[in-house]
């Protein structure tokens, strides 16, 4: 699971430009809550091998009583409680004011690890100026510019070097072999919880109509004709405008991890609903991710065959980057077509963990060249040799040759359909990689 740290402290010190040059982005990933900061935002970054999570909140008021103050104060707690690591941001020109006394004593009772971070210090003496940041007794004051990237890395190195982070390799190795980790996700109140209680035959999960009943991914052992799966029933992620609802219980972080942890996830729809902005932020995290996905239209039964034609529409064009998955119409509640749900399942599992030889992966990539030669880029026409397998979930093909840069995104479908064919990659994301060999006449040429 990747460290989740939280950007907290009062408005206008900067957290926003922080999130950005942390995650190297100018937006979030995953559920990007509309609002001057009042919600949570969720980015990924990169310290070496390890990613982490990264919340960025809105000004904290811990004491706000009512109104969109304590709205956000709201917010900012549930970050909080989501972080493995606190990274607590001042202002380094605007001294200390009283309000950030206040969340220095909140997150003293906390007893969480925490960063304090004085930013805007790009040109200041630290010695003297950071001095009055220590009375808020948090520790060491650690300067940086989120403006400038100063002092960054040494901040991240800070934040995680309490954590205990495997290496990224040995992750995921906590399971049984043979079990199909399976991942429920969606939106609130599109029915995993139900579907899930359906499966188990059994009230195991809270399930009723109140959008985010589900607190944390919940992790439920099961077995189906002898294949055995662990489910894991994750919080929906909220639509845009419904965040200050009072019953605001959901981890946008659990269901991030519990995607990664995955090895097929089961994007759930709402045929009601139609798709979302954020059903389509959910499925482009699987496929960012590299998971097998399977896509199941809930209550299917609700509606008519007008917008059930609609709602079909709806999928081919916004989520036409999944046209690998297999789709669905179910109602978890009548139990129908669950069936062939599960046959898709595992055959989506099976397309993601499939092996593939080095000479039939080579056969087939000749055979595509006579077939269809790449487009000549110039003088150079790409030459493909040779073609093996680069790794597993999701899996990957390298093509070695030369001038391989030139392959254009056409010809690489045009293998992708070619491979996808041969080895039934029904359900998984394949993804392919080009590497070119080195002309030994280059060096010689130059003399």
């Amino acid at each position: 699971m990747k460290p989740v740290l939280a950007l907290v402290g009062r408005p206008n010190v900067g957290k926003s430009t922080l999130f950005n040059r942390l995650t190297k982005t100018r937006d979030a990933i995953v559920a990007d809550f509309s609002g001057l900061t009042r919600d949570r935002h969720y980015g990924i970054g990169k310290s070496g091998k390890h990613e982490y999570i990264v919340i960025d909140t809105g000004g904290f008021e811990p004491d706000a009583a009512s109104g969109i103050f304590h709205e956000m104060a709201r917010q900012t707690r549930q970050a909080v409680a989501e972080a493995d690591v606190v990274i607590f941001v001042v202002d380094a020109r605007a001294g200390v004011s009283a309000q950030d006394h206040d969340i220095a004593n909140y997150l003293r009772k906390l007893g969480k690890p925490c960063v304090l971070v004085a930013n805007k210090a790009e040109g200041m003496h630290e010695g003297v100026q950071l001095t009055e940041f220590y009375e808020l007794g948090l520790g060491e004051v650690i300067p940086v510019s989120a403006a400038h990237g100063q002092g960054i890395r040494s901040l991240v190195d800070l934040a995680l070097e309490p954590l205990e982070l495997p290496e990224p390799d040995d992750e995921v190795t906590d399971q049984a072999p043979g079990v199909i980790r399976l991942a429920v996700a969606g939106r609130p109140n599109v029915g995993k919880s139900t579907l899930i209680n359906t499966w188990l035959g059994e009230e195991r999960l809270v399930a009723f109509d109140l959008p985010g009943t589900t607190r944390d991914a919940i992790s439920v052992p099961f077995e189906r004709n002898g294949q055995r799966f662990e489910l894991i029933d994750t919080a929906g992620l909220r639509r845009r405008g419904k965040v200050f609802e009072a019953i605001e219980k959901f981890s946008v972080v659990k269901t991030l991890q519990a995607i990664e942890s995955a090895h097929v996830v089961l994007l759930l729809l709402d045929a009601t609903q139609g798709v979302t902005d954020q059903d389509a932020h959910i499925a482009g995290y699987a496929l960012e991710s590299g998971r097998a996905v399977v896509l199941a239209v809930n209550k299917w039964d609700a509606i008519d065959d007008y917008q059930r034609s609609l709602l079909q529409r709806s999928i081919e064009t916004r989520l036409a980057f999944l046209k690998f998955a297999s789709l669905h119409f179910i109602s978890a509640r009548k139990r129908q077509g669950l069936g062939p749900l599960w046959a898709s399942i595992v055959q989506a599992y099976k397309a993601c963990t499939r092996k593939m030889s080095t000479p039939v992966l080579t056969r087939l990539l000749l055979e595509a060249v006579q077939f269809q030669s790449p487009q000549r880029a110039g003088m150079f026409r790409p030459k493909l040799r040779y073609a093996h397998q680069g790794g597993m979930n999701p899996p990957v093909i390298v093509i070695h040759g030369n001038s391989l840069e030139h392959v254009t995104d056409a010809y690489k479908r045009f293998l992708e359909g070619r491979f996808r064919k041969e080895f039934d990659l029904v359900g998984t994301p394949l993804r392919i990689e080009m590497k070119s060999s080195k002309n030994p006449f280059t060096d010689k040429e130059s003399h």
